[in-house]
């Protein structure tokens, strides 16, 4: 059973593996995020400024993107980066770049779908107005971004606490290995069928805690 002492020396004692599981998983996150964050802010952006053939086949991907189980693109990336596989070479799996691109190829098409959603909500009256000022395209899409910076903060957010709660990708891609691709969510999975509980309910805390300041930065954000 779990035992609330132990439990507080693990969080505010000298427990190397916790702290170096919580490191490794917030930079997994901060990567994935900040990666996933450029190119949906990106192609969000182009797909609502932009008047094109494929402009709602684009849309609806995404949209059926953002849904994706967590563990098919986790397959997706133990394939190209296995040994038979295309990308077998270059030796990246089971580390933090294959945790981190499988993160991204999860955490793009929400970024991209709740960007475009944003940007097509404001573009239009912002692009009127901006003409009728003589504003070139650039300025339009620079004022639209300004316009929308809370909610795109606020969407990033939302990319960034999916990137530190998700499991089944990472677990696939990244092997759980002890000090060098275990996570947070991975290790509590682990250490729960070993029926270490006061190891898993110390992540489970300190995860709960990021994710709470997240989600109340996102929301505050969103009500801005």
């Amino acid at each position: 059973m779990a035992n609330a002492a132990k439990i507080i020396e693990m969080l505010f004692g000298s427990n190397s593996e916790l702290r170096q599981i919580v490191g490794l998983t917030l930079q997994m996150s901060f990567l994935s995020t900040l990666i996933s964050a450029l190119l949906g802010v990106f192609f969000g952006l182009l797909i609502a400024s932009k008047e094109f053939r494929l402009k709602r086949p684009l849309l609806r991907l995404a949209n059926t993107l953002m849904s994706t189980p967590s563990v098919l693109c986790g397959l997706l990336v133990f394939l190209l980066l296995s040994r038979s596989g295309p990308l077998g070479s270059l030796g990246l799996l089971f580390s933090l770049t294959s945790m981190v691109i499988a993160q991204v190829l999860l955490i793009t098409p929400v970024i991209t779908s709740l960007c475009a959603a944003a940007f097509e909500s404001r573009w239009a009256q912002i692009r009127e107005t901006a003409i009728g000022m003589g504003l070139p395209y650039s300025k339009q899409l620079f004022y639209t971004f300004l316009e929308l910076r809370n909610q795109l903060i606020a969407i990033v957010l939302m990319g960034f606490g999916r990137a530190i709660s998700e499991v089944g990708s990472v677990s696939i891609v990244g092997g759980n290995i002890q000090f060098k691709t275990r996570v947070m969510t991975t290790a509590i999975a682990m250490v729960v069928n070993m029926g270490d509980f006061n190891f898993a309910i110390a992540l489970g805390i300190v995860l709960l805690l990021i994710a709470f300041t997240v989600n109340a930065i996102a929301n505050r954000l969103r009500q801005d």
